[in-house]
């Protein structure tokens, strides 16, 4: 296994608190993970109260997927360039005012663009949190169980937003589910600067502008064709133009990088397998738990009937695993390794799936459910922490804002590709079952099945190329 190179102490941040700033990096993290999934339940009511139809209340989660996966790459260079805990800072305090403005928001206009800034922030926030992990923690034993809380936080975070989302909007309006942001940021943005100093100077160079510019622009057109094609078909001239002006920029931006003198992803980066194996991980995994997440929530809402706070608390055992297996993989990691962790972890979660993927349109929680979210859990919270560990392993400290970049780029791109393509076979399955004079209740949950063992073919696709990607 290749070790993490550190800068030297004259550029690395620094603590005498390690394990109390990695808890407030975690919740920073926390909020970035959470945002992305607490508004889903709360959109039926913003939805009547800023006259939002179905279409435009789409663009409220697109939104910030859009500027969150498009500038992660560029977020993660300019923590490089500029100073890890520089560019946290400006990133928290960004999400905390973006959260503030869509709270107060009274049109679809303003809530959509503050979302937007919400995402653009998250963009600068999140690889620089990941960076700022890798210094304080310089130690492989160390670092690794910092991951694991790192791991844990993200896994809950996608879970927990279902929960406060209804919580929240069920009490105190849909505004509670934006203004939650405000006061932990606050707390973020002081505890951070007393916790950690600052980073040395950095090498003044320029910033390769052409990349950025390229590498958004085709990360925008990917994520944009992929949230067109959940609302017009494939075959519809909107998401193939995208498609092809993601493939063509895409294509462009490796030739800028193969000429840039100081490249904003240099591609030699890959030749270190194990970070090019978490990433491709990490692309699988996160298709397969944001579409597992969104059709969890509304198979229990929309074929069983709970209400929103129920559907949250049925929750709560899955989040409640994952956060304990999390925090325990650290220990396993050391003791068995990285690989054996995560292929065994991705089986567990392929196991759950394909077991809920079997569960009746009137499945009761405790005999039918609660089995396959608990196996669920398990593989979550390995398989996170195991594939974080890949990701970073071997990655200089110059470069440890873009390997974070890399690692949430992936998870976010994985997202809506997963949620794209599974949703739409899961509509797929519904309108044959509807068709052939299935109930609605059981043509949503065949629906839904097919989704759930999608994404457990994801799941056995991850564990079957660690077994078979070579080390180095």
């Amino acid at each position: 296994m290749t070790t993490l190179t550190i800068p030297t102490a004259a550029t690395a941040p620094r603590s005498t608190h390690r394990w109390l700033a990695l808890g407030v990096l975690a919740l920073a993290q926390f909020l970035v993970v959470l945002d992305a999934s607490i508004v889903n339940i709360a959109l039926p009511v913003l939805g009547r109260q800023l006259g939002m139809d179905t279409a435009a209340l789409a663009w409220v989660i697109t939104a910030y997927v859009l500027a969150f996966g498009g500038l992660l790459l560029l977020g993660g260079r300019l923590a490089d360039r500029y100073g890890h805990r520089r560019v946290f800072l400006f990133g928290t305090a960004g999400f905390v005012a973006a959260s503030a403005l869509a709270g107060f928001s009274v049109s679809s206009e303003m809530l959509l663009g503050a979302r937007a800034l919400q995402g653009v922030s998250a963009a600068l926030l999140a690889p620089a949190a990941l960076a700022l992990l890798t210094h304080l923690f310089p130690d492989d034993r160390e670092r690794t169980t910092a991951l694991g809380v790192w791991g844990a936080v993200a896994g809950i975070g996608s879970a927990a937003g279902v929960l406060l989302g209804g919580v929240l909007t069920a009490t105190l309006g849909w505004q509670s589910v934006f203004f939650v942001n405000v006061p932990v940021g606050a707390l973020v943005l002081i505890a951070i600067p007393l916790l950690v100093t600052r980073d040395g100077a950095r090498t003044p160079g320029r910033l390769d502008a052409a990349g950025a510019v390229t590498v958004t622009a085709a990360l925008v057109a990917l994520v944009g064709a992929l949230s067109a094609v959940e609302q017009l078909g494939f075959l519809h001239p909107l998401p193939l133009v995208l498609f092809a002006a993601a493939l063509v920029l895409g294509a462009v931006f490796i030739a800028v990088e193969r000429r840039a003198v100081e490249p904003l992803v240099p591609l030699s980066v890959f030749r270190n397998r194990n970070l090019a194996l978490g990433n491709v991980v990490m692309l699988l995994g996160g298709a397969a738990m944001v579409a597992l997440f969104f059709a969890l929530s509304v198979f229990m809402q929309a074929v069983l009937g709970y209400d929103a706070l129920t559907a949250g608390l049925t929750q709560l055992p899955l989040a409640g695993v994952l956060v304990l297996v999390a925090g325990g993989a650290p220990a396993l990691i050391a003791r068995l390794g990285t690989r054996p962790v995560l292929i065994g972890s991705l089986l567990v979660l392929a196991v759950g799936l394909l077991w809920l993927a079997a569960a009746p349109s009137d499945a009761a929680f405790l005999t039918q459910l609660l089995g396959p979210t608990v196996l669920i859990g398990i593989g979550l919270g390995g398989a996170v922490v195991a594939t974080t560990q890949l990701a970073v392993d071997g990655v200089a400290g110059g470069e440890a804002g873009l390997a974070g970049g890399l690692i949430n780029t992936s998870q976010q791109i994985g997202g809506a590709v997963g949620l794209a393509v599974l949703g739409t076979v899961a509509g797929l399955r519904t309108a044959a079952l509807t068709a052939s004079g299935a109930s609605a209740a059981d043509a949503m949950t065949g629906g839904f099945s097919w989704l759930f063992i999608g994404a457990a073919g994801l799941a056995l696709l991850g564990a079957a190329t660690v077994a078979v990607w070579r080390r180095g």
